[in-house]
């Protein structure tokens, strides 16, 4: 009789597990893209999800060209509005703040005084391309025009500018300086996307439910739930691998090529009877994406560029999208 095997149960791919520093999502890396310039990156909030009936868009499935059940996730993106221009410089330790110019105080909302300082006064100071690396600007939302959102308080992120020559991207990004920007500005449907958020948070939790590990036998004295060694007795320490209580959950992940199916500015033709669950009905131009993303509803969503694209856009043909009741009933 051979040897019993049994894999560790668990994954320990994150480490260490502790709560995210922030609840926007931050992007450490952003594809190289080139073309006109355009920007690389937009945020929403979710709303809950739905499931969408469409044509298999996929060359080498076994359904291909037939109907297919999907699962969808709708994300409300409101406008999103331009607050500042950065750039950076190349240095030996990285990517350096090279500068940054602020719109008219008079052309941002008033709401943003709640998140930052705003200066008082527009930048006077004159960008160019000499020693810029990357361009980039400072964006908030708009979650007071987002009716499932308790909220006033935008989010604030860099989006970056992508693009082949530096100069265009500065100015495009300067021609967007204190206006608002459309999800139609980033992406359009049948594009992969990266999508990054902060994970619905679960507390203080134990080794059994945190890392999965087995329950000891019935006949241990005490206990059950609790890990049976915490490891050899040299190292005189107990080592990082060891499966411990602690946090569970709201943790930043970020899910790679995600598909857009669709992009829409009818909130009739996908809020579902009686709205989504703790959240509402959509108010404002929303966007579905192909499966799930991280995080509750109401979670803001970050989208960015795929930085392993391994598709480029594809035809979709959506048949049908659920607007049955969520609620059961």
């Amino acid at each position: 009789m051979g040897s019993p095997n049994k894999p560790q149960r668990g994954s320990h791919g994150y480490w260490p597990r502790k709560r995210a520093a922030s609840p926007v999502a931050k992007f450490n890396t952003w594809p190289d893209v080139d073309g006109e310039p355009r920007l690389q990156g937009f945020a929403g909030y979710k709303a809950g999800m739905t499931h969408v009936l469409m044509i298999d868009n996929r060359a080498e499935s076994m359904t291909s060209k037939q109907e297919i059940v999907v699962p969808a996730t709708v994300i409300e993106i409101p406008p999103m509005k331009v607050a500042a221009v950065r750039t950076y410089e190349k240095t030996p330790y990285g990517l350096k703040a090279l500068t940054e110019v602020w719109a008219d105080k008079d052309k941002l909302d008033k709401e943003l005084a709640r998140k930052m300082s705003v200066p008082k006064k527009k930048s006077e100071r004159v960008l160019d391309e000499k020693g810029v690396a990357d361009v980039r600007v400072i964006a908030y939302t708009t979650p007071s025009l987002v009716s499932g959102i308790p909220k006033k308080k935008p989010d604030v992120m860099e989006i970056r500018v992508g693009g082949k020559d530096i100069k265009k991207r500065l100015q495009y990004a300067l021609s967007l300086l204190g206006k608002d920007i459309k999800v139609e500005d980033f992406t359009k449907p049948g594009e992969m996307v990266d999508v990054s958020s902060i994970t619905k948070g679960k507390g203080f939790q134990g080794v059994i439910k945190r890392f999965g590990v087995k329950l000891l036998v019935h006949k241990n004295s005490k206990h059950r739930r609790l890990i049976g060694t915490l490891g050899p007795h040299y190292p005189s320490y107990v080592t990082r691998n060891i499966p411990q209580a602690g946090q569970l959950g709201y943790h930043q992940r970020t899910e790679y090529n995600k598909m857009v199916l669709k992009i829409g500015t009818s909130p009739d033709d996908v809020n579902p009877s009686g709205g989504f669950l703790h959240y509402g009905l959509i108010r404002n131009p929303y966007l579905v994406i192909k499966g799930s993303v991280p995080g509750p509803v109401k979670r803001l969503i970050r989208l960015r560029d795929p930085v392993r694209r391994t598709s480029d856009g594809m035809k979709v043909e959506i048949t049908y999208l659920s607007r049955e009741s969520k609620q059961g009933v």
